[in-house]
């Protein structure tokens, strides 16, 4: 692209009228590249780090479609096909299309678990032109016959990684075959894993690759600290750490990172007793629940927000200055996305990860998958030298092991099971 703003991309009127509502002006790289090869009907395989737009970039050339070339709903069936991991990111997702679309004529609904599925099959009996949607529900709906996938003309794979992680491979292959062969179908991810590849490979007609940053790179904007201390020092550290930010002058929203349902649990109520507003989010939450915590959380009435790796995709809030890794996730993609949830569009941000001796593989699988040591932080009272060392000393023994820098580019894992309650 020749000149570099939003103005410069063959969009529709409409489209262009509500890019200037919102004062976008200059497109993101991923924005930049994605959205002329969308338009031309190209099929797209597009990574990029969290936070950089990867939804407009799809939901514009969609939306340019609809605005193109209109068509009448047929009943259950829909136009374009969004899959997300998460129901807080289709419910993102939902609300970005409203957005955009603000001055198109289209129609939408979201289809996704926690909540009764009268309203949705509702929605989709007279069909739309967008359906936004988790892998389980959406299935249940077109077993019992509310919901036809043979008319959708636009597929959207969102957050990629993320849906093979959390199992939903056998899903997104049963959607698949539901599908019709002449679509056009768009990849997203931040991360791009070979197994991600070799999906694609199955599912995109000569695609066009676009790739903005190495795929486990993390924000540069993010400072990045690693602390080295017992477990049992990990809870007043946090509450040390969630006082110093109360007192920052902006961003003084905190996600914590909790590896279990139990754990987050515990630790927003732990918290509570000590004078510190917090709540959890996981997958046990109803969808009520979620909602209302997070609508408390972006409002600043509830400051701290204990995570499992669920909100660590669909939750996009500006005011993010500090994510907390109490429990280091023990598959290191993970930690890329947790700590996305910071230094977003363009702001800077703070990551702090607590390691425990019995947490020092995970460290290292993580450092080796972003390509860098995290500086470690010893200013607090807790910090414990002998544990700093000892990581030390197996990283430059991993170093010697490995027969190349590029090895295998995978770090050991530990079993998924072991992490799945926590979603």
């Amino acid at each position: 692209m020749t000149d570099p703003s939003f103005e410069a991309l063959p969009l529709a009127a409409p489209l262009h009228r509500v890019l200037r509502e919102l004062d976008y002006s200059v497109p993101s790289p991923i924005q930049a590249q994605a959205i002329p090869l969308l338009l031309q009907g190209r099929d797209l395989l597009g990574c990029a780090q969290t936070g950089t737009g990867k939804t407009a970039s799809f939901a514009l050339p969609i939306l340019q479609a609809i605005h193109d070339r209109p068509r009448a709903l047929q009943p259950r069936c829909c136009r374009t096909l969004v899959l997300t991991p998460t129901r807080e990111l289709a419910i993102q997702v939902g609300k970005s299309f409203a957005t955009y679309g603000k001055h198109i004529r289209f129609s939408q609904t979201l289809i996704y678990g926690g909540v009764g599925q009268v309203p949705q099959v509702n929605a989709m009996r007279q069909g739309v032109d967008l359906l936004v949607a988790t892998p389980g529900r959406l299935l249940d709906l077109i077993e019992q016959r509310h919901v036809d996938l043979s008319k959708v003309e636009f597929f959207v794979l969102d957050e990629v990684d993320r849906m093979l992680d959390m199992g939903f491979l056998r899903d997104v292959k049963k959607i698949v075959a539901l599908l019709p062969a002449q679509r056009q179908s768009l990849f997203f991810s931040a991360t791009l894993a070979p197994n991600i590849v070799d999906l694609a490979r199955t599912i995109l007609r000569d695609p066009a690759h676009v790739s903005i940053a190495p795929e486990t790179t993390t924000a540069e904007k993010i400072r990045q600290q690693v602390c080295f201390l017992n477990r049992e020092a990990k809870r007043p550290l946090l509450e040390q750490l969630l006082w110093e930010q109360s007192q920052a002058g902006a961003q003084k929203l905190t996600i914590v990172f909790s590896r279990t349902k139990h754990g987050a649990n515990k630790l927003a109520k732990g918290l509570c007793a000590s004078g510190i507003p917090a709540d959890a989010i996981h997958g046990n939450k109803s969808q009520a629940q979620r909602e209302k915590a997070l609508e408390r959380f972006k409002k600043g009435l509830t400051p701290v927000l204990v995570a499992t790796d669920v909100a660590a995709r669909g939750v996009d809030v500006k005011d993010v200055g500090l994510v907390v890794n109490f429990d280091l996730p023990n598959e290191p993609e993970a930690y890329v996305h947790r700590i996305g949830r910071t230094a977003r569009a363009g702001a800077e941000g703070r990551a702090v990860s607590f390691c425990s001796e019995e947490e020092l593989e995970f460290l290292r699988d993580i450092e080796k998958t972003i390509r860098m040591p995290i500086p470690r932080w010893d200013d607090h009272e807790w910090h414990l030298e002998t544990l700093a060392q000892q990581h030390g000393n197996g990283r430059r023994a991993q170093q010697m092991q490995s027969p190349s820098r590029n090895g295998s580019g995978q770090g050991r894992r530990r079993p998924r099971g072991s992490s799945r309650g926590g979603r």
